[in-house]
């Protein structure tokens, strides 16, 4: 657990790290290249770990706080500008350069989620097929008749790859009202149109777009058997090896692997009794899950992994690959796709339409980054994408203190002709900071209802 912990928060500094400073060298590059003069670029808050003057006396600092950024300019507005370099203030600069230094950090991160995207579709993107798995009887997805088996290929106008492309489609048309035409192509071969009663979100908070509608990603059926262990897990310490067959526990049997890891997941901190069978003979085995976050609350983990037929894995996963020029493209495209996803979520939940518990804080964000990151590069990195279109959308929000707050200005001094007035922008300041708490405040709440279970 300890190792775990410190892997997560490694993997969120180097998150943080990197996409804070694509969006403050966004900041940077542009304004320099305004003419405005840089008098400090960091990469956090705080006690500076470490401190370099380059050239033109920019000061670089990295702080002690990796929970943010920025790049001070020189501005009449805050200090005693020589008058040698009065031209260089950031105050002085025409409302067009203003507007392109600060919009360079949100298109900075989108810039570096085209990239990571493109690399991803270059190289090629091993991701789950489509398929679904049993449906909920008098659910939504019975009654527009889908069936085991059914590999989904479009919704609506949208083509369905993967099983990724599927969610984000179905939370693009969750309204709750329209009928969706999903196309799909049944364990027969046969290509048919279901038509879908779209899902409501309005109190989803963990994601499950298709439990709303009644279906389930297809889970073929695996023995219990443990394929590994994790080191340092509590099925390692309690003396489970590779080879062994999970029969019980406590005088519970289980079918297959996917009730062995219910029951695991439904007692985080609990002794258990596990019948085991190991070269054919019986044993009894205690072990105590540890207790981990999830998406529902605390649920428990033994750290063992599920044996998994050699070629079962390759019916179930599909690799999406284009050609240096398509990848490109496909990229652009796919980042504009979370972009406007992100937008439609905090819609929906500023109009109650999807729950606010979907804000998601450090805490959560280290564990995903943690868990991406122990995958491999190409999971992280299309992490790393996701959270750079994320900042970029959230930074172009209109809310003071932040860049979008900042643009609204400038637009507004566009349209009247004159900057707006030092007393709106100090009351938009004391406004934007408080809204920035509420939702940080929100989002550490979420992450420890998540940690430690809803009160």
């Amino acid at each position: 657990m300890v190792g775990d912990s410190l892997f997560s928060l490694l993997a969120l500094v180097v998150t943080l790290g990197v996409l804070i400073t694509v969006h403050e060298f966004g900041h940077f590059w542009v304004a320099r290249r305004c003419g405005v003069k840089v008098l400090r670029f960091s990469v956090g808050f705080g006690y500076p770990l470490w401190r370099r003057i380059g050239a033109d006396d920019v000061e670089y600092v990295i702080g002690a706080i990796p929970l943010g950024g920025y790049v001070k300019m020189l501005d009449e507005r805050e200090s005693v500008v020589p008058p040698a370099e009065a031209h260089r203030a950031f105050n002085r600069a025409g409302v067009g350069r203003r507007i392109a230094i600060v919009a360079a950090g949100p298109a900075f991160n989108f810039a570096f989620a085209i990239l990571a995207y493109a690399i991803l579709f270059a190289t090629g993107v091993s991701s789950v097929r489509p398929l679904l798995g049993d449906v909920v009887p008098g659910s939504a997805a019975a009654s527009a008749g889908f069936r085991n088996g059914d590999e989904i290929l479009r919704i609506a106008e949208r083509p369905v790859r993967t099983l990724e492309d599927a969610l984000l489609a179905l939370v693009e048309f969750a309204d709750g009202d329209s009928v969706l035409p999903v196309q799909v192509r049944d364990a027969d071969g046969h290509v048919a149109t279901r038509r879908l009663l779209a899902p409501d979100l309005g109190e989803a908070a963990d994601g499950q777009v298709l439990s709303r509608v009644g279906l389930a990603p297809y889970r073929p059926p695996l023995l219990p058997v443990i394929g590994q262990l994790k080191p340092g897990g509590a099925a390692e310490a309690a003396g489970l090896r590779p080879g062994d067959r999970v029969i019980g526990a406590d005088d519970i049997r289980f079918r297959d692997w996917q009730e062995w890891a219910a029951y695991v997941r439904a007692r985080p901190g609990q002794a258990l009794a596990v019948q085991i069978e190991r070269d054919g003979v019986p044993l009894t085995v205690a072990v105590t899950p540890a207790t981990v976050p999830g998406a529902r609350g605390p649920e428990g983990q033994v750290g063992a992994f599920v044996r998994v037929p050699p070629d079962l894995a390759a019916n179930l996963r599909v690799v999406v690959r284009y050609e240096p020029f398509d990848a490109a493209i496909a990229a652009v495209g796919k980042t504009w796709d979370m972009s406007v996803f992100t937008l439609r979520m905090l819609g929906r939940m500023l109009v109650g339409r999807a729950s606010l518990e979907n804000i998601s804080g450090p805490l959560t964000i280290a564990q995903m980054a943690g868990q991406s990151a122990s995958i491999g590069v190409s999971a992280f990195l299309s992490f790393l994408a996701l959270v750079s279109v994320s900042l970029g959308v959230l930074n172009l929000l209109p809310i003071p203190v932040l860049d979008g707050g900042h643009l609204a200005y400038y637009l507004f001094e566009l349209v009247k002709g004159s900057p707006v007035s030092e007393a709106v922008q100090n009351v938009g300041q004391r406004l934007g900071f408080a809204v920035l708490l509420l939702m940080m405040g929100l989002a550490f709440y979420n992450d420890l209802a998540r940690l430690f279970g809803s009160p």
